[in-house]
């Protein structure tokens, strides 16, 4: 498919975002704006299960039903990676009859993003990976996490607010509404360095308690034959304290090993794992990817 106009000229691409574990397209709204008012074509998408199609357990509520919410089912638990990589392939198919796309994404977002330029990467003019999870030497998430480069997280403080077994539910169930002090300290110090505590709660707010805790499980290796034919740009993330910069490094690295003749284009912004994505730092690099 061609990406000029009649007359010959590039069309510009389209941004597709993809967000992470336990969100939304919310989560890069306030950066859709601000690229979109200097004149980029953007979309975010929500995953299946999230954002219009988010699920909130009604013990989730206030007043809070803990016992409840340990127990009460939930639709993502038939949700799969595979879910999640058709609903993008469907975005990025529909924009490409626009021009070319950028395709960008946010921790947990990474594996559906792998996994999409594995399926079509002859309509993908670049894949984007914000602070992401990139596999390749290693199958999936949850063997990463493993990994010594893994050894500094601070992951735990987030899955202290964890309310039942994601292997017995088939969800990882989070209480972001908690009201002990040291959940709230937790998250913050993990996902959002040296916000306020009230850009903190703001944060809460938009996170969604349900995640199928089948994706950390799902195989999502880049291949060098399909996915390894992208360009691709991977945005550090170094006051990260979820995904340490020494695991962002790992990925960059194996990537690189992977397709030595498509290195990575490799930038570092200095935020927490959660941006917020609107910061200028990010916004001129996506803006910049964009003009290429």
């Amino acid at each position: 498919m061609t990406t000029k106009d009649t007359n010959g000229a590039r069309r510009p691409p389209t941004l597709v975002f993809v967000h992470g574990t336990n969100s939304s397209s919310h989560l890069c709204s306030a950066l859709i704006t601000e690229l979109t008012l200097r004149g980029h074509r953007c979309v975010a998408v929500d995953l299946p299960g999230h954002g219009a199609e988010g699920f909130f357990p009604r013990s989730y509520q206030a007043p809070q039903d803990l016992k409840g919410l340990a127990t009460e089912p939930s639709p993502l638990a038939k949700i799969t990676i595979d879910d999640y990589v058709a609903r993008v392939v469907d975005v990025v198919r529909r924009s490409r009859r626009h021009g070319p796309v950028i395709l960008a994404g946010a921790s947990q977002g990474g594996v559906t993003m792998s996994r999409v330029g594995n399926a079509i990467p002859e309509l993908l003019d670049r894949v984007v990976y914000m602070a992401a999870y990139c596999c390749i030497d290693l199958p999936n998430v949850a063997a990463y996490l493993a990994t010594p480069e893994n050894s500094d997280s601070l992951l735990p403080l987030v899955t202290q607010a964890m309310v039942a077994d994601p292997a017995i539910l088939g969800v990882a169930r989070i209480n972001w509404r908690s009201a002990d002090p040291a959940v709230f300290d937790g998250i913050k110090q993990c996902l959002a360095g040296d916000f306020t505590d009230e850009a903190v709660s703001r944060l809460l707010n938009t996170l969604e308690p349900d995640e199928p805790a089948s994706i950390p499980l799902a195989d999502a290796r880049g291949e060098a034959g399909t996915w390894g034919r992208i360009p691709r740009t991977y945005v550090r993330f170094t006051h990260d304290r979820l995904i340490p910069l020494a695991l962002q490094d790992r990925f960059i690295t194996e990537a690189d090993r992977l397709t030595p003749d498509n290195p990575t284009d490799v930038r570092s912004v200095p935020a927490p794992h959660v941006g917020p994505f609107d910061r200028p730092e990010l916004v001129a690099i996506l803006a910049e990817l964009a003009r290429r």
